[in-house]
């Protein structure tokens, strides 16, 4: 459990879930301040301001901090506990930003950047990242022909040196959201309700190369697919539907997925009765859910919701047999755009 100084607090939201922590809670202590346990942390980008915003679970509830970053356009972010260091795609630069020392940023703060990777990127959408590489998935058009789909995924490998740029591996399909389960990479298909996968993609895929999935299959009922978030075998995927409707938006939840997904054949359906539980309709405020994670323990999706009311940051806890679900939480946050969970 990590201590914290913070020297204002922005709002407080009544803690809904059960928090535990390996630690022991901190003495505090120093400087006059109380110093607050905190539990753990979302991390939230935007691409329409340079805000990143932090929501601090604590024993009495949830602290929100807003920090400033060095870009206005962000989408895609990571948090490295043991480095106490954000990971923020930036969209307006076209690089990877690494800031440190997130948990002694105050409220209102900026954030201090001390990396950048080389401007490389084009239209990134989500990063993941395992051990000293990380991934960025990046829909820019390839070819220059905006009747063709295409996209890229930017591997980069970190040293003491900084970033490098490893490989670029391109499809012949949209991106936008991955998640690393074990080896394996798992991508939506923009503009469609198809989910590919890539086995051992950081090991076998190493060069700068133009490749179809090891595998691909469509998920019933998704219309477009933009965010993908995997917690303890659970994987929650989510539909933007029209994105010119603020009010059709979804997110699909898939127990058991990894089997669910090899059991079904290449290109074929993962059928909705009796694999997936849907969350949909105007109570719940979604309308284009761009960004997701999920934390089992507390068993909660977090959404970066885009487009309603501008965007808002929604918590859905205990979803059950899903429907038309009011949000536990919802934070209003302009231009929502990408979500991170870490439990301390």
């Amino acid at each position: 459990m990590k201590n914290m100084k913070i020297q204002t607090l922005l709002l407080a939201i009544p803690f809904l879930f059960t928090a535990c922590s390996d630690d022991d809670p901190g003495s505090g202590g120093g400087g006059g301040e109380t110093p607050i346990n905190i539990l753990a942390n979302l991390y939230a980008t935007s691409n329409s301001n340079s805000a990143v915003v932090a929501y601090d679970f604590t024993p009495n509830g949830i602290l929100i901090r807003t920090m400033k970053s060095s870009s206005g356009d962000n989408q895609g972010v990571f948090y490295n506990e043991a480095e106490d260091e954000l990971v923020v795609a930036s969209r307006a630069q076209k690089v990877i930003n690494t800031y440190s020392n997130i948990d002694n940023t105050i409220p209102g703060g900026d954030l201090n950047l001390f990396l950048s990777s080389d401007t490389v990127l084009e239209s990134p959408r989500d990063i993941v990242v395992k051990d000293d590489v990380y991934i960025v998935s990046d829909s820019a058009d390839v070819d220059g022909d905006p009747t063709t789909d295409d996209g890229r995924f930017f591997i980069f490998t970190r040293d003491a040196n900084g970033y490098t740029l490893r490989n670029i591996v391109t499809v012949e399909f949209d991106v936008w959201g991955i998640e690393l389960i074990e080896d394996d990479l798992y991508t939506v298909i923009d503009d469609t309700g198809d989910i590919a996968v890539f086995y051992d993609f950081i090991a076998d895929y190493t060069t700068d190369v133009t490749v179809a999935p090891d595998k691909r299959i469509t998920i019933e009922g998704i219309f477009r697919a933009n965010g993908i978030a995997e917690d303890d075998g659970f994987v929650i995927i989510t539909d933007i539907g029209d994105d010119a409707n603020e009010n059709d938006g979804s997110f699909h939840f898939i127990s058991g997925f990894v089997d669910k997904f090899e059991n079904t054949p290449n290109d074929g359906t993962l059928d909705f009765i009796g694999n997936q539980v849907k969350v949909t309709g105007h109570f719940t405020e979604l309308g284009n859910p761009v960004g997701v994670d999920y934390d089992n323990q507390r068993r909660t999706i977090f959404i970066a919701e885009r487009t309603n009311e501008g965007g808002k940051v929604l918590f859905f806890t205990e979803i059950g047999a899903g429907g038309n679900l009011v949000p536990t939480i919802s934070s209003p946050y302009a231009g929502a755009s990408s979500v991170y969970f870490d439990d301390k």
